[in-house]
């Protein structure tokens, strides 16, 4: 009798080539979607792949000894669990089976003198996230390794089996729910593509998800682009008529083949002079790319994000792609490879993205739950009204209600904002697709004010919203005239609130807010008019000017009427003044005075009358100004008032005075209105551009008023809620009166008049306050964030501050975007916490990751200003503008990159930044 035994399954080769490589179970999605393009006749390089079941083998000893699975929220646990991974896997080899079958492989399909490029892929399993698969396209956590000649074949295979257990991957596993022991990977050998010009290409804006491609490209290999070690143009190509725009740079890096002395990575080069100023490709280039961008997405059904390079035979060949998810707005959704009728388990998570470029100048590091609702409140409620002076419907706001609840969230203790909400919310304004360029390069999600797109309908489009711009325009000033009126009126009114009862106190706040949802709006519309205004300079100088930077826009704008935050700071320099002209006052000023004591000998008349009626009178007018005045944790001068001596001593320091200052700002405006002359020779050209300059100074004054406005807002509530927060503390419902920073506000004002359940405060405040320093330990993460939707807080992408060069090395230049005007050299001065001591600024060159408006005290100490983040319209640049100091924005990593104390030299009007080896006067 016999028995129907089961068929054995076919033996997996050890090595798969051809069709069998389109088994992304075995091969991963990075491998199988290369051979997919292959086999439809794109001009991707031939490739092999050892699969994952060689993995399984070659690593079974390994995975069984691995301990068990860390807690992902501790970094810790996950970097020893790497390490215990890596330490058990450091004997790993290939069978020297194996190592026959790959090196019989390498000679068949790359040749036995070629090289290869090895990489790691990570192969989706049950318990394992996988990599370049559709619906999870941003893993990217596997080894990769170029130029690999025949001989290193064997020893990158097993450092790509390595990688499955680098740290990063590890944390990313497990924060994607997997198991970082079940971890899985295949390892693809491609024949190297030996790059001269390499490129990525998105086939959607992923910013948006915008009908255009965008380029960015580099002279060298492709790794310059995706590493951000070259100098990268950017092409911007309309779909619908393809209509092309560019941002060109000065190319002075690229990546090459590895050299001699380090046989094991590729280098950086210096990109020949001829080439520095060409567009990296040129027309019939772009073309070629765009056309194999838009088969590759055809072919897939999708958006994508693909690298390819040229060689120097002019052959395109297309290295990698994967699935681009890019984020969906209500007016333009892109479609998923998913059709709709799939069910919700067949269709990719979609993703969220978000962004904290610019409002880290408001709310700096991490911030507690008073600071966060206040924040989402008036976010929501300012919108709201903007969108109201500006004509949209209210039967749309109410459809729109609940992106008006979402604009900002807190991701890891800090305020970011989400950018589906923003642009749903914005593309509601009629003159949204005028200012859209600069709004965009403000949010950081565009390196160049002028947006890409120039098509006719959009053209049309944004001349139809002008008369109504102009209209609202017309009637701007006397709006701005009414709002500062009752602002002035509501903050003599708060000098009185200390006489308040709590639940006074609650009516107070709650009535304050009730006016700032119908009134605040008229900020934001000059924002609105800022941008258009400056959408209509910069295009002009471009065109009448020749002008291809910014630097003629903004020394135009410098010398406009001194507004409420340029006041302020000229206080506290008056102030420093005062007490220079004391001989008594400037020594202990300058001395070993504790402030705390100083500032009490102060304002008793110790230094006589004159200088004590200026101190109460700056911390009268001026008290809620300090950096980081947003943050309600954040103490200001109006709670330790002897914190105006750290602001004032640097100028007594430096000599500084309120004429200089003036002195400086018109001397700015001077040059740039020479400059003009020349560049523009036209008169009544000359005269256009002066009267928009004069009406973008308007604004800009406007915009400075208001924020100065919103500090005191800030104030007035900081005050209400620390008062409620004694109640509570005297109450017993609070342990102390900080503990009100950890409570929303509605938290606080139910409490205090009875509308929220009693009890609980003090365990609800403990917790959040422990979950706040545990997210304040943590490192700064990138401006840019991506998070599941549903999902908060998400899991971010892990990230590593970039490594700073050694003190003495070599000259090292830094790029931004030139804010002000001159060139200075000084060391570096890295602040990361503004309420360190001023006076360590006195001839610095200060380094920051963004400022705020109370940072001006620190800014004027300092020589010249390189921030990390920021815009041309940003509070960084504006104040660099009028105070007249060299001013570098949007310089990445510029706080990890340079070191504090080193010699750097500034030039604000090219946007570099210099790191020099040696001091000034080494200089040859």
């Amino acid at each position: 009798m016999t028995t129907n035994a089961p068929p054995t399954p076919p033996a997996i080769p050890a090595v798969l080539t051809g069709p069998g490589l389109l088994d992304a179970a075995l091969t991963g999605g990075k491998f199988a979607r290369l051979e997919s393009m292959r086999a439809a006749g794109l001009p991707v390089p031939p490739l092999y792949c050892l699969p994952a079941t060689a993995f399984d083998t070659a690593t079974r000893a390994v995975r069984a000894a691995l301990p068990p699975p860390p807690d992902p929220a501790d970094p810790a646990a996950v970097r020893g669990w790497s390490r215990a991974a890596l330490s058990a896997a450091a004997g790993l080899a290939a069978e020297p089976a194996l190592v026959a079958q790959l090196l019989t492989a390498f000679d068949q399909v790359i040749g036995p003198e070629g090289l290869a490029a090895v990489r790691a892929c990570a192969v989706a399993g049950p318990d394992d996230p996988g990599e370049d698969a559709e619906g999870d396209p941003f893993a990217g956590m596997s080894d990769s390794f170029l130029y690999v000649p025949r001989e290193q074949l064997a020893a990158r295979v097993t450092d790509c089996w390595r990688s499955a257990w680098n740290p990063e991957a590890v944390l990313y596993r497990l924060r994607r729910g997997g198991d970082p022991a079940a971890a899985r990977i295949a390892v693809g050998v491609q024949q190297m593509a030996l790059g001269a010009r390499s490129f990525v290409v998105f086939t959607r804006d992923p910013r948006d998800g915008g009908h255009r491609h965008l380029v960015a490209a580099a002279h060298g290999i492709g790794e310059g682009v995706v590493q951000e070690k070259a100098d990268v143009d950017h092409f911007f190509v309309d779909r619908s008529d393809g209509t092309t725009s560019s941002q060109l740079t000065r190319k002075t890096r690229m990546m090459v083949a590895p050299t001699a002395a380090d046989p094991g990575r590729p280098a950086i080069a210096e990109v020949p002079a001829a080439l520095a100023l060409a567009p990296v490709l040129d027309e019939g280039q772009l073309r070629l790319v765009t056309r194999h961008a838009e088969l590759i997405e055809r072919h897939f059904g999708g958006p994508q994000d693909i690298e390819g390079t040229f060689t120097p035979d002019g052959a395109l060949h297309i290295v990698q792609s994967r699935p681009l998810v890019v984020s969906e707005t209500a007016s333009e959704t892109v479609s998923k490879t998913a059709s709709p009728a799939a069910s919700p388990a067949a269709t990719p998570a979609r993703t969220v993205q978000w962004s904290n470029h610019n409002i880290t100048e408001s709310y700096p590091g991490v911030s507690g739950a008073l600071t966060f609702s206040v924040a989402e409140e008036f976010y929501r409620v300012i919108f709201t009204d903007l969108y109201r002076r500006m004509g949209v419907p209210e039967r749309r706001l109410r459809r729109a209600d609940h992106q008006l609840h979402r604009m900002v969230g807190l991701l890891d203790g800090r305020v970011f904002y989400r950018l589906d909400a923003w642009y749903a919310l914005h593309q509601q304004l009629p003159a949204f697709g005028i200012i859209r360029g600069w709004w965009e390069h403000g949010m950081g999600l565009a390196a160049d004010p002028h947006p890409p797109e120039h098509s006719r309908p959009r053209t049309l489009r944004n001349l139809r919203a002008v008369p109504g711009l102009l209209t609202w325009m017309s009637q701007h000033p006397r709006a701005v005239r009414e709002f500062l009126r009752w602002w002035d009126t509501v903050r003599a009114d708060a000098t009185a609130i200390d006489a308040h009862t709590p639940e006074e106190l609650v009516v107070f706040y709650r009535r304050l807010w009730a006016e700032v949802a119908t009134r605040w709006g008229v900020t934001l519309t000059n924002s609105v008019f800022l941008g258009a205004a400056a959408v209509g300079l910069d295009g002009l100088l471009r065109r009448w000017a020749g002008q291809q930077d910014h630097a003629l826009l903004l020394g135009l704008l410098s010398g406009g009427p001194q507004n409420r935050s340029l006041a302020a700071l000229r206080s506290a320099v008056a102030l420093g003044e005062c007490l220079a002209a004391h001989p008594a006052a400037r020594a202990d000023l300058l001395g070993t005075v504790p402030d705390r004591q100083l500032w009490q000998q102060l304002t008793t008349g110790h230094y006589g009358p004159g200088p004590a009626r200026a101190a109460e009178l700056h911390l009268a007018r001026y008290g809620d100004r300090a950096p980081g005045d947003l943050k309600l944790e954040q103490p200001t001068p109006r709670q330790q008032p002897w914190t105006v001596l750290e602001q004032v001593r640097p100028f007594v320091r430096q000599g500084y005075s309120v004429e200089a200052s003036v002195a400086e700002e018109r001397q700015v405006r001077r040059q740039a209105e020479q400059e003009l002359r020349l560049a523009c020779p036209q008169p009544l050209r000359r005269a256009i551009v002066r009267a928009l300059a004069a009406l973008m100074r308007r604004f800009v004054k406007v915009r400075e008023d208001t924020r100065f406005c919103r500090t005191e807002l800030y104030g007035i509530s900081r005050q209400l809620l620390l008062r409620m927060g004694t109640a509570l503390a005297e109450a017993a419902q609070l342990d102390a009166v900080e503990d009100v920073f950890d409570l929303t506000v509605e938290e606080v004002l139910g409490a205090v008049d009875g509308t929220r359940p009693s009890g609980g405060l003090r365990e609800l405040a403990a917790q959040r306050r422990a979950e706040r320093e545990r997210c304040a330990a943590l490192p700064a993460p990138p401006s840019r964030q991506l998070t599941d939707a549903g999902a908060l807080p998400a899991v971010p992408r892990p990230w590593a501050a970039a490594a700073a060069p050694a003190s003495g090395a070599a000259e090292q230049v830094l790029r931004g975007l030139p804010s002000s005007r001159g060139v200075v050299r000084g060391r570096a001065r890295v602040v990361l916490d503004p309420a360190e001591a001023t006076e360590v600024l006195a001839d610095r060159i200060l380094v920051a990751r963004e400022t705020d408006p109370g940072w001006l005290f620190l800014m004027t100490a300092a020589k010249g200003l390189v921030v990390e983040r920021g815009t041309l319209l940003s509070h960084t640049a504006i104040t660099g503008r009028l105070l007249g100091v060299p001013t570098v924005v949007a310089v990445a990593g510029a706080t990890t990159l340079i070191p504090d104390g080193a010699w750097v030299e500034l030039d604000a009007t090219e946007g570099t930044v210099r790191l020099l080896g040696q001091s000034p006067d080494e200089q040859p």
